[in-house]
């Protein structure tokens, strides 16, 4: 156990950094970026990925040692007997479930697209992309609110192991390696498959959430929300699975300033018009 915590932690800590900097460094190498990664999506991408850790990190700390210890202090760890395994699958469903209405009411509801919209305007797929966000949409994201409310009430090691596959199920799913072919290639992988892209988010069904449209069939931009598992859109029927990838990402009318994306409310566009006008 003490190997495995080791394991985890590290994971945490410095392991999915190290994750995310090795897929997005191969990404490049494989030239998935080229041409698309213009100047205007550079810095959209790299100031949600720099500004948006360190607001996410302040905040979950704020959140767990100031606040939670002043509202509920007599609370602490009062769940700390809770068995490891249960405590995970608590952490996973409270985390994906909030998150899960969380996006699907950013597509659903327009006053609330205005913060999600960033996230769709790449027109490319991959690590580049992955962490961006809008602003205030960043600090919003209730999945972190929750797990760092169990960590708090005596969950901390099942929360690092959640945060752990997460990291790992979305980054993979947002890679523009298509790393999943192979399951859908060969027949004997077909059941597993079957299984596997009901329950997680994997590149083929994440990619075509974030397809420019749907006339290919194969775009399901109002669906697929699911951030970790895809379990969620299968029991709420918005799940598309088609086991292949668009050809084109992002918005047809994507157009719009990276200071007005990552910053509004707070930045407006100047195009007429605009949904950030």
């Amino acid at each position: 156990m003490d190997i495995f915590n080791l394991v985890i932690r590290n994971l945490a800590s410095w392991g999915l950094m190290a994750i995310y900097l090795s897929l997005g460094i191969l990404e490049f190498a494989l030239g998935l970026y080229t041409g698309r990664w213009k100047k205007n999506d550079r810095y959209l991408d790299l100031s949600s990925f720099i500004i948006g850790y360190l607001l996410r990190f302040l905040k979950i700390n704020f959140f767990l040692l100031f606040l939670l210890p002043l509202v509920i202090p007599q609370y602490k760890s009062a769940f700390s007997w809770v068995s490891l395994g249960w405590a995970v699958l608590i952490i996973i469903i409270a985390d994906d479930f909030t998150q899960y209405w969380f996006h699907r009411l950013h597509h659903e509801i327009p006053w609330l697209w205005k913060f999600h919209r960033a996230h769709h305007s790449a027109s490319y797929m991959g690590m580049a992309m992955a962490n961006r966000n809008n602003l205030v949409q960043s600090l919003l994201f209730p999945n972190l609110y929750i797990t760092a409310t169990l960590t708090f009430l005596g969950m901390g090691p099942a929360s690092l192991i959640v945060g752990t596959i997460r990291g790992v199920i979305t980054y993979l799913a947002h890679s523009s390696i298509r790393w999943d072919m192979p399951l859908y290639r060969y027949r004997i992988l077909h059941p597993f498959t079957w299984v596997l892209e009901r329950t997680i988010s994997l590149p083929a069904t994440h990619h075509a959430h974030h397809a420019a449209h749907d006339r290919d069939g194969i775009g399901h931009y109002n669906g697929n929300y699911g951030n970790m598992l895809l379990i969620w859109d299968v029991i709420f029927g918005t799940a598309k699975i088609t086991r292949k990838f668009p050809q084109e990402y992002g918005l047809e009318d994507h157009d719009e300033s990276w200071s007005s994306q990552f910053f509004f409310p707070f930045v407006k566009s100047q195009k007429p018009g605009s949904d950030l006008s």
